[in-house]
């Protein structure tokens, strides 16, 4: 290789054009120059690399060993800013030509794989975009220690070993050598703590068990973050892939709450198992036992789990939820919000201008059945209202008889359920409260009653079963409410449990040619919130069959599209194991089988954040297609069910959602606004708060009422004053129009939903995981919303109560090692993401000192501010069990 140019970079001038445009004289003079500009040192220090880059040519072997020796020296000690390039590799860089030249000369030696060490450092900054010569050298040379090179070299070889081994991997060939190397380089990154290095690097060369080897101590939880916050974004199945090493490395550091919430995100019930056997401890089984309870599975200790009889009851009793009641109580009475609030309380007439109250002195119907779901949105849980709960005195010839029968039939049927509403967890004093409206001789009451037994028992299991004893009798009456009233019951009861008993008494119903079409509709509902996201075959051929069955002019009808929706309810999430049944859908009624199809795809992928499926459906969106289409509503609401996975999925999916405002059909402007409830539920943004509060004035009708439903799931159970005021307004607005006013109404029970202490966000765990019952009670409301005025604004306004599976308390209860309240302080703020950040980042911002118990916002984190407790789950929600520190010292 000719000499070149000390200012031109290397390999960049080619001989021939140097020779041409430069004179002979011109390097001189450039040369003289530059050299000028150096200091001494660094003159000094140029002229011996040079001197070097000689002696390595000469000879004699001694010579060479000592200015590579020299030479290696010079490289390791230079100390460079981040910015530049460190001055050796800067003056070396013109020789880079020589000593390649010179060393595929040379003959094997030590010297040449010392030699080909350097050069693998000199490549760094000088060899070519894409040849790998780092790498190459590196491999040639000698097996040394790689990190003694410095952390920017290591970088560069991890990033050349990816592209190497992607090459291998096409050409099939052997991937030893590299592998060594990899070895190297992650026990290198571990060690100085760039663990998010090492495990991209692992996930380039496919071989991420290595990294269970590699972690110690210290890094592991580092690692884990690293591992559970990346496999949002990666493709299957390297997610789970991901997920499964981060399993085993908190397994194998004993951090078992952190690999339970793993296997519950997995849906894998036999590493749930696994924890339950590696851990000793009983409190901290009691800890897992809150965890699992907040996500609603179902799941049975036996003896292998948990040894001890007593014990083993304990901790199937925290399981069952029997305590949730209690706990929500005790966060409502140190808030002191015991006091029942009536619709007035919430509805605030006298903020408004004269008008609109004047409308509201009537009383209508259709304003009691608002008021009665107010009522019960607001006293949810609270065992006590001002409608429904109130003593019977000799003088009010018992009041709560008397609201009941201020509505008008199907009304009474929402009224006696929200009974079970007010009562909420409460089972024994729900059922006794119940009771008496079984003796009614209207059906519609009895049909509430049913309905009310099944929400008082809803995510609380018991071994008695109460509610499959006192529903299944009711099954298969004559009359068709009371039957509803009591499948509908079942299915918000026994949501996820699975329970074979109810299965075998509601399937055939689905194939009852003779059963009229909403008993079909609620029975298939019901079914598949019972068996939500298990893939049940059997439930699946029973709601396919019910499907094939109906006539044309049924499967027309709005409710029927409730079928194919429970159809999707078993396969959510579970992404794939979708696709035979899909095939099957293809089969289906034209009316339904695009519908169907939707339906299916965005349940299976529901909070995942699929990018293609997403791209998928809005693909769906964009055709403009005649009047009667109705799949174009489910695809909508499927971009939000599958992008609500993550932040950055849904502000994407809220632009998306605007655009499609923008340009789409009216069927598709009426599920945006769902879509935009969905994604925010329980979490006022202001951008969507805005979009929705422009929509609820839409021309369109439909549109209105859709966007007025959404603001209140936006800001329901966060008192949200801002939607609140915005909520008030409309009511004046509206106050002729009956239909929106009830929405508007409805809207308003929800943002104060148990008067702010309860949330319908279906993330929990740090919006880790998600869960399966809640999200199936708000998908359901959703499909049902898709036609406000046959469903909600018809007779079936009471799915408005599957809404129930999704409300939990959005609190922090911390509780001593027998489980009574116990008052510490916590520091609440906003959560931070503190994934791959050097140190010991702060995990909350702008926090506010409170003590237990406190609610928590969306996007609030807590943690302890007292070293006295240590807590036993690692994110502080929900019951939190506290042991007392030993090491703590009081300081006097």
């Amino acid at each position: 290789m000719a000499p070149q140019d000390p200012n031109t970079p290397s390999g960049i001038g080619k001989r021939d054009e140097e020779s041409v445009k430069v004179p002979a004289k011109d390097p001189k003079k450039k040369d003289e120059k530059k050299d000028e500009d150096l200091s001494e040192e660094d003159l000094e220090l140029k002229k011996n690399l040079e001197l070097y880059v000689e002696r390595v040519q000469d000879p004699n072997p001694a010579l060479q060993r000592n200015a590579l020796e020299s030479m290696r020296q010079e490289i390791r000690t230079s100390t460079s800013s981040m910015t530049s390039v460190p001055k050796p590799l800067k003056y070396l860089r013109p020789h880079y030509g020589t000593l390649k030249a010179f060393y595929d000369t040379m003959a094997d030696s030590d010297l040449k794989k010392y030699l080909a060490d350097i050069l693998s450092v000199l490549a760094l900054t000088m060899s070519a975009e894409g040849e790998r010569e780092s790498l190459k050298y590196r491999l040639l040379g000698s097996e040394g220690d790689i990190g003694s090179w410095g952390h920017e070299y290591v970088r560069n070889l991890a990033g050349e070993i990816s592209q190497e081994y992607a090459k291998r991997q096409s050409e099939e060939a052997p991937i030893d050598d590299l592998m060594e190397l990899v070895q190297q380089i992650v026990a290198f990154h571990m060690k100085h703590n760039a663990e998010p290095e090492a495990v991209d690097l692992l996930m380039e060369v496919e071989d991420l068990d290595l990294l269970v080897e590699h972690v110690d101590k210290t890094n592991f939880k580092r690692t884990c973050l690293y591992l559970t916050s990346s496999a949002r974004y990666l493709p299957g199945p390297d997610d789970t892939l991901v997920l499964d090493i981060a399993y085993l490395i908190y397994m194998k550091f004993e951090e078992y709450p952190n690999a339970l919430q793993i296997a519950l995100f997995l849906d894998n019930l036999q590493n749930v198992r696994q924890v339950f056997q590696s851990c000793d401890d009983l409190l901290r089984k009691k800890q897992f036992c809150y965890i699992l309870a907040r996500h609603g599975i179902s799941f049975e200790l036996d003896d292998e789990m948990v040894a001890e009889d007593d014990d083993r009851e304990a901790l199937q009793d925290i399981i069952n939820n029997s305590k949730l009641s209690e706990g929500y109580l005790t966060l409502a009475r140190d808030i002191e919000v015991m006091e029942a609030k009536t619709p007035e309380d919430i509805y605030k007439a006298h903020l408004l201008d004269g008008r609109a109250s004047a409308g509201a002195s009537v009383d209508s119907a259709r304003q009691n059945l608002a008021a009665t779901f107010v009522n019960a949105f607001v006293n949810a849980g609270f065992g006590q209202d001002k409608l429904m709960t109130v003593p019977s005195d000799a003088s009010s010839g018992g009041n709560s008889g008397n609201w009941l029968f201020k509505n008008k039939e199907h009304g009474k049927t929402s009224a006696a359920a929200s009974l079970g509403m007010i009562l909420l967890w409460d089972v024994d004093s729900g059922l006794a409260q119940i009771d008496k409206y079984f003796h009614s001789n209207d059906n519609h009451v009895i049909a509430g009653a049913l309905l009310g037994v099944g929400i008082v028992n809803c995510s609380i299991k018991n071994d008695c079963d109460p509610a499959l004893a006192l529903l299944g009798e009711y099954i298969d009456k004559e009359d068709p409410s009371i039957r509803i009233g009591a499948i509908m019951g079942l299915g918000i009861a026994y949501a996820g449990a699975q329970n074979e008993q109810i299965r075998s008494k509601l399937t055939p119903i689905l194939n009852d040619a003779k059963a009229p079409l909403d008993v079909v509709a609620f029975t298939a509902i019901s079914l598949g919130l019972i068996y939500v996201g298990s893939c049940n075959e059997e439930v699946a051929q029973a709601i396919i069959f019910a499907l094939m069955d109906r006539s044309d002019s049924e499967l027309g009808e709005p409710l029927a599209r409730l079928i194919p929706l429970s159809l999707g309810l078993l396969y959510l999430g579970k992404q794939e194991n979708v696709e035979a049944t899909a095939e099957v859908s293809k089969t289906f009624n034209e009316k339904i089988r695009k519908h169907c199809d939707m339906t299916l795809l965005s349940c299976a992928y529901a909070g995942t954040g699929n990018v293609l499926k997403v791209q998928n459906l809005l693909g769906h969106c964009s055709q403009h297609l005649e009047k009667n289409e109705t799949h174009q509503g489910p695809a909508v609401l499927g971009i939000a069910m599958i992008a609500m996975a993550e932040e950055l999925g849904v502000e994407m999916a809220i632009r998306s959602l605007e655009h499609l405002l923008q340009y789409g059909e009216q069927n598709i402007r009426r599920a945006v606004p769902l879509a935009l409830g969905l994604l925010c539920i329980s979490n006022p943004k202001v951008n969507v708060m805005d979009t929705l509060s422009r929509l609820s004035h839409d021309t369109d009708s439909e549109v209105a009422m859709a966007a007025v439903i959404s603001l209140g799931l936006l800001g329901a159970g966060t008192n949200n004053a801002r939607i609140a005021g915005m909520l008030r307004n409309l009511s004046s607005y509206y106050y002729k129009d009956a239909s929106l006013l009830f929405c508007v109404r409805i809207a308003q029970g929800l943002v104060h939903l148990g008067k702010g202490l309860l949330t319908l966000n279906p993330y929990h765990s740090d919006r880790f995981l998600l869960s399966p019952t809640a999200l199936g009670g708000i998908i359901t409301l959703m499909h049902a919303c898709l036609d406000m005025k046959a469903i909600i604004l018809g007779k079936y306004h009471y799915v408005l109560y599957f809404l129930i599976l999704a409300m939990q308390p959005r609190m922090l209860l911390t509780v001593d090692e027998n489980l009574k309240p116990l008052s510490v302080p916590v520091r609440v703020g906003q959560a931070v993401d503190v994934v791959g950040q050097a140190g010991r980042p702060k995990t909350i911002t702008g926090f506010q000192t409170h003590s237990t118990p406190v609610l928590l916002a969306a996007g609030d984190r807590a943690e302890l501010a007292t070293e006295k407790y240590i807590p036993l789950s690692p994110i502080l929600e929900g019951f939190v069990i506290l042991k007392e520190n030993p090491d703590y010292r009081e300081d006097n």
